[in-house]
């Protein structure tokens, strides 16, 4: 059987969320031949997640000492066995049929390295609210992202929290780029620069607005920080793109 692995970091997570994110994964149809394993990572050691969830062998719970959500990310990436990888934060959900759309793009396609999809904006009030910037439907080729969001404020023309990529790719370039915040971004613009990507016409997440949520907060827009972050994140991009060039 292939693998699909779902890594999740988790902190302080509502029972109600997490519930809504193992419903999304486990009424998923996937191709025949495949199967997914969810990787559950906290960020610390409670083991608060254990209590929440129910017994299902293809969760596999991790915990260790606090270090911020790209380490967390990671320590589930070093855990999970799947040749795809695919990114699932504890409050949000998938759409139906997303894995099976992933992995058809990713098998069919053997010069495509990663995928990410629409992300519909769930509201508390329960509405929706789309993006009116979203690419067509296709393949994304080498450096289109970097440019895109060197050129846009630093703004991603797709959300990078639906990425689903190979395997030895995330792990080439370090898996969730250490930063605090915009690990995933970081990811992103790396498996950009260095391959082809896609995107999927349909939607694929459901992306929850909450006061919690990491990125709600001001310290997560702080300007010296923010700065800095992107800063790292654009010298990385140049940096490889310069790399390629010479080989």
């Amino acid at each position: 059987m292939s693998l699909i692995s779902i890594v999740t970091p988790i902190y302080n997570p509502a029972a109600e969320h997490l519930n809504a994110a193992y419903e999304s994964i486990a009424s998923q149809e996937l191709p025949e031949g495949w199967e997914w394993e969810w990787v559950l990572q906290e960020d610390g050691s409670t083991g608060v997640a254990m209590e929440m969830l129910p017994r299902d062998s293809r969760i596999k719970f991790g915990e260790g000492r606090r270090g911020g959500v790209a380490l967390t990310r990671n320590l589930a990436l070093a855990r999970s066995r799947g040749e795809l990888v695919k990114n699932l934060d504890h409050d949000d959900f998938f759409t139906p049929g997303v894995l099976a759309r992933d992995i058809a793009v990713l098998v069919a396609n053997n010069d495509i390295q990663w995928t990410t999809s629409p992300v519909l904006d769930l509201l508390p009030d329960g509405s929706t609210v789309g993006f009116e910037s979203d690419p067509p439907e296709g393949r994304l080729e080498r450096g289109v992202v970097f440019e895109h969001w060197k050129a846009h404020n630093y703004r991603l023309p797709v959300h990078p929290t639906t990425i689903c990529i190979r395997r030895p790719l995330v792990t080439a370039i370090g898996g969730w780029m250490g930063v605090p915040g915009s690990d995933d971004t970081g990811m992103l613009v790396a498996a950009s620069v260095l391959s082809v990507g896609y995107f999927h016409g349909e939607v694929g997440l459901l992306y929850r607005k909450w006061p919690g949520q990491e990125t709600a907060g001001k310290a997560h827009y702080q300007e010296v920080e923010w700065n800095s972050r992107m800063s790292l994140i654009r010298e990385r991009g140049e940096a490889i793109s310069r790399m390629i060039n010479v080989l």
